[in-house]
């Protein structure tokens, strides 16, 4: 298990927003905002594997891109190995480029159909470095055997490959600049189970091997436990709960942690049966029409009125442990001791 004490941040995160304009009328006319991250701050230490889940539309890859400076951030700071990357001028950030890499959910969609296998995984060398042909396709095969690419496939063009093989060339592609640190959104996602298994056992050898550092994206809540070594659960573009891997899934702290976990599925029949589920009532609300206060006050099984008010701050509750709920928060405190006054007066 990976130990975060004396270790070094390499990603640090502060009050990352990243809202998309509404424009409406026919002169196009800036009405709202989708606040797809809101005020998201966290710090991923090197050789770690971050993992960042939540449900559908919570803004996981939205926040993933934006770390990578892929989308321009509305406001908040990014820093990578110590370097200010969330309004660093184009010639820095090109500069910066071979140290972050991403690998995307469809590989499919992420590879170039009409580029040869050499062609995907050389076109980050032909950018980024000063290669020979030769160097090149030698790096080329490297990586290929890296990943578990035959070489006498580095011709082949994307459709001629299944799935899997198309994501350990996605994967041979991101590492082909010695990066330090990888967004991996959802990068089994789109893959049967059966190839899944391989694709995350590619992933911590090339950890183990390599010393790289991952934040993994994925609703996969099963997988995170598997590859994670802490987690970062969001909801409607804010941060629920951060914690190490172990106690966030034996002992979670916020409700909306508490309803994911418990819509894991069980394989045994007995304690699927026998499993004490949290249902959420109601719907998602949108991102561009937040609720006041706590963006899951109103699916919360436990809000109070302090919840519906004021939004939560995300606070260290135990060592290691951080919050965004009343429940845990002082102001919650405080109010009550407040209003046992007024009784008792």
């Amino acid at each position: 298990m990976f130990d975060i004490r004396g270790a070094k941040k390499l990603v640090e995160v502060k009050n990352l927003k990243m809202h998309f304009p509404i424009r409406s009328g026919l002169l196009r006319r800036v009405t709202g905002a989708v606040k797809a991250v809101d005020d998201v701050s966290f710090d991923i230490y090197e050789g770690e594997t971050l993992g960042l889940v939540g449900e559908s539309g919570c803004g996981k890859s939205t926040c993933g891109r934006a770390v990578l400076r892929l989308y321009e951030p509305t406001s908040g700071s990014i820093k990578l190995d110590g370097e200010e990357i969330a309004h660093a001028p184009f010639d820095k950030l090109r500069r910066l480029r071979p140290k972050m890499q991403m690998v995307f959910q469809d590989p499919q969609a992420s590879l170039n159909p009409r580029m040869t296998v050499a062609g995907i995984i050389g076109e980050p060398l032909m950018e980024h470095s000063k290669m020979s042909a030769k160097e090149r396709t030698e790096r080329i095969y490297e990586l290929m055997d890296a990943v578990g690419l035959n070489r006498d496939f580095a011709n082949r063009y994307p459709h001629e490959f299944s799935g899997g093989q198309r994501q350990r060339i996605g994967i041979a592609r991101a590492l082909a600049l010695n990066p330090k640190f990888i967004v991996c959104d959802e990068p089994i996602a789109a893959l049967d189970v059966s190839i899944q298994a391989q694709v995350v056992n590619l992933l911590e050898d090339l950890q183990d091997r390599l010393g790289l550092t991952y934040l993994f994206i994925s609703h996969d809540l099963s997988m995170v436990r598997h590859i994670a070594d802490r987690v970062v659960v969001m909801y409607l573009g804010k941060v629920a709960e951060i914690g190490p891997r172990d106690g966030l899934y034996e002992d979670p702290l916020h409700p909306y942690t508490k309803a994911l976990l418990s819509a894991v599925p069980e394989p045994d029949p007995v304690s699927h049966d026998n499993a004490n589920r949290t249902i959420l009532q109601g719907d998602v609300p949108s991102p561009a029409n937040p609720p006041k206060g706590c963006n899951f006050s109103t699916r919360c099984p436990v809000a109070m009125d302090i919840c519906r008010r004021l939004d939560p701050e995300v606070a260290e509750v135990k060592p290691g442990r951080f919050v965004a709920c009343h429940l845990y928060s002082e102001t919650t405190s405080q109010t009550a001791a407040n209003a046992a006054q007024t009784v008792g007066a």
